[in-house]
């Protein structure tokens, strides 16, 4: 173990192979009781979502019930999949930290509270009790909306010109749902809330699900600047909760932070699978995405503002992009490559592919290396 005072010197190849590792990117087979990343999130967004990004971390997500995963708007107000058995300490995880950090979070929505001598958390807290008393039963999101605009006064609603309606501003919306004991029913569109059954808020997360040391441990070495992003939360507020155990590590020349347990894991970590990652899987969500890709263009290729595709992960690195291209029950994944790859690669690419294939229910047509 490295002693605390002492700073590790490692590269970015080190930092992929440590979060390939640290995240089971790596393991073929695998519980959802151990599912490390399970306990941060797994974000849901698109066809190859939460339930994808389980299936490359070896668990078999054909037999998996809504009676073991809840799905919730959590961080950054995006949906996440957890453990249901984990919903009361992922409730306290996700709680801003302070009034400032709720304002930052619920963005445009703060001004006009502020404005009616509204605080951030009380205004949550507000939206959460009169979502908790309109969900009685599974309610669809506009009509829990419409609703609202009837019970919230003017600080809370804003004016939706393509509706043309009045709206409660969208990321109290969802923040307040978790506060509220609220989840999304999975396959809704639009999105069916109802009510989490049995549902209380743990008072403490603990540190398995504390959303700083679950950043360091998953996406480390990280700065505050890093974790901040990923929550949207100010940086002094994660600076105040920084956790004590940790040990430097200087990556590339930049200064950060790592959990002291995981040093030895950062300084060994070999892992090299081949994936295809979804749009959204946590190892893109990285906020340091030069690590991940050096290349400015190719950054812009897999961060797009609208349609972002998945990422091909081999060798330790990100080789290229991908699309799905599905016509009834037919496939074919298209790969943007960036470097010339080996046989063996193009074979193990194919081989995920007929995964993804499996797990989308159609016939694999073939993949298209581009």
């Amino acid at each position: 173990m490295v002693p605390p005072n002492v700073a590790v010197m490692v590269d970015r190849r080190q930092v992929m192979r440590f979060r390939i590792r640290a995240q089971q990117l790596d393991r073929d087979r695998g519980e959802l009781g151990d599912t490390a990343v399970l306990d941060i999130g797994v974000q849901d967004t698109g066809p190859d979502g939460a339930r994808w990004a389980l299936a490359v971390r070896g668990v078999d997500v054909a037999g998996l019930s809504d009676e073991e995963l809840v799905l919730l708007w959590t961080v950054r107000g995006a949906p996440h999949l957890y453990r249901r058995a984990d919903v009361g300490r992922v409730a306290a995880a996700v709680e801003p930290f302070s009034d400032a950090d709720a304002g930052k979070r619920i963005y445009d929505a703060a001004k006009p509270l502020r404005a009616g001598g509204i605080g951030n958390l009380a205004a949550l807290d507000e939206v959460a009790a009169r979502m908790r008393a309109i969900v009685t039963k599974p309610t669809v999101k506009g009509e829990v909306s419409r609703r609202l605009a009837t019970v919230m006064p003017e600080p809370y609603l804003r004016s939706c010109r393509p509706c043309n309606a009045i709206h409660l501003y969208e990321m109290p919306f969802r923040l307040a749902a978790v506060r509220a004991g609220l989840e999304l029913e999975p396959g809704t569109s639009p999105p069916v809330l109802r009510r989490i059954a049995g549902f209380a808020k743990a008072a403490t997360a603990g540190d398995r699900f504390d959303l700083i040391r679950g950043y360091l441990r998953l996406l480390g070495p990280a700065t505050p600047k890093h974790v901040a992003s990923y929550l949207d939360a100010p940086v002094k507020d994660v600076v105040a909760r920084w956790p004590e155990d940790v040990v430097e590590v200087v990556v590339d020349g930049e200064r950060r932070a790592l959990l002291a347990a995981d040093a030895e894991a950062l300084e060994s970590a070999d892992a090299t699978p081949t994936r295809l990652l979804g749009p959204f899987d946590l190892f893109l969500q990285a906020k340091d995405r030069t690590t991940l890709v050096t290349d400015a263009e190719r950054a812009r290729q897999l961060w797009p503002v609208l349609g972002r595709p998945g990422a091909v992960l081999a060798g330790g690195e990100l080789v290229g992009t991908w699309r799905p291209r599905q016509s009834g029950g037919k496939l074919t994944v298209a790969v943007q490559q960036w470097q010339r790859l080996t046989a063996a690669t193009r074979n193990a690419i194919a081989e995920q592919a007929e995964r993804l294939a499996a797990y989308r229910q159609v016939s694999l047509t073939g993949v298209d290396f581009g």
